[in-house]
């Protein structure tokens, strides 16, 4: 499944309070806070009308919104545009959301990124955010993804999610940077762990499949869990695909336990290929070596291979010689095959012991070989 990306066009809330506000915007703002919208436009209004930008701004936001008066996209705008001419930053991402999406204005993406941009360049990371994927998809301006990283990266390093998110998946992809897996989950983790669903989904697509962390379907749940919880479709299917998986897994860790030579060959080779589990050299040998031990020819083939390349234990031609024997004196063909390579790469010598080792292993039942 591929990740996901969203292109937020969500408004800004008002203001915050700060001490040059005057005493009437304080008013106002209190106001608006109680839901008493009636005081909030008495004491607004005429602000805005004397050229107060902040008070211009949240008016432009209160028509957008309907909120004490009848919903007017045309009259937000002139509000919005009042003030951003001005240069106040929300204003101005709020003005080029309303060109984005064509609210009050006919859509335009290029009048929208002249005022994401005077925005950003002001270290607004909403207007950052936003300009960053304009140029990601070539809207208003020629496409070009590192632009995009540029705008988008400041962003993120304001702690901006949807941004953290988006840059994830750039590096993931490999869009604009060098792909890297590590990076991508860095950035993910980071947006998730604001609650980013879409970053939660992502994240566990990482875990799942192992890249720039080791595979771990349990951490992988945890972050679709997440996920479902903010009501992200299909991540309860994977959820339910990856708990069966774990089951399946317990189960033939049991069976392996108790001996049961299939599960420990299939245990050996997951831990061989870092399917399912994370990768360990050590362990695949451990388990191939228990069924190997109870005649599994493929086991035993297998074991030799690792002695052949010294992953998971110390390279020894004898040993994958003598592994690859046994395999083959059950009339595993692959085996006769592979035995046959590395004979090519030892000496009389080191042949002869190999087949006394293998005499000697059989004998014994395979044990303690």
């Amino acid at each position: 499944m591929r990740h996901l990306l969203i292109l937020p066009v969500l408004l800004l809330t008002l203001l915050v309070w700060n001490p040059a506000f005057s005493a009437d915007f304080q008013k106002g703002y209190d106001a608006y806070h109680r839901g008493d919208y009636a005081t909030t436009l008495r004491e607004w209004k005429p602000l805005a009308e004397q050229g107060n930008a902040d008070a211009q701004s949240n008016l432009g936001q209160m028509y957008r919104r309907g909120q004490g008066v009848p919903q007017n996209d045309k009259t937000a705008m002139k509000w919005y545009k009042l003030a951003a001419k001005q240069g106040l930053a929300n204003a101005q991402y709020n003005l080029g959301l309303m060109y984005r999406k064509g609210q009050g204005v006919p859509q335009n993406d290029k009048t929208a990124v002249k005022w994401f941009r005077l925005a950003a360049e002001q270290g607004f990371a909403l207007a950052q955010f936003n300009l960053g994927l304009m140029y990601g998809k070539g809207q208003g301006v020629p496409q070009n993804d590192k632009t995009a990283v540029k705008w988008i990266t400041l962003a993120a390093e304001q702690g901006h999610a949807d941004a953290q998110n988006s840059l994830g998946l750039m590096y993931e992809n490999g869009d604009g940077v060098p792909q890297n897996d590590k990076t991508a989950v860095k950035w993910f983790k980071l947006a998730a762990e604001q609650g980013d669903a879409i970053a939660q989904f992502n994240l566990g697509l990482m875990y799942r499949n192992g890249e720039g962390v080791p595979q771990n379907d349990k951490t992988a749940v945890k972050w679709y869990r997440l996920a479902v919880e903010q009501g992200l479709a299909g991540a309860q299917t994977l959820v339910e695909e990856l708990q069966k998986k774990i089951a399946d897994q317990n189960e033939l860790q049991a069976r392996a336990k108790q001996g049961d030579a299939p599960a420990q060959f299939s245990l050996g080779f997951m831990y061989d290929t870092g399917k399912g589990v994370p990768q360990n050299d050590k362990t695949a040998v451990k388990w191939y070596k228990l069924a190997a031990e109870q005649g599994d020819a493929t086991a035993q083939t297998n074991l030799g291979i690792k002695y052949f390349i010294g992953k998971g234990v110390v390279q020894d031609y004898v040993r994958t010689h003598m592994w690859l024997s046994i395999a083959a004196s059950q009339g595993y063909k692959d085996a006769s095959k592979k035995r046959e390579v590395v004979a090519k790469q030892m000496t009389t010598s080191q042949i002869e012991t190999a087949q006394k080792l293998a005499r000697e292993c059989m004998k014994k039942n395979y044990k303690g070989c």
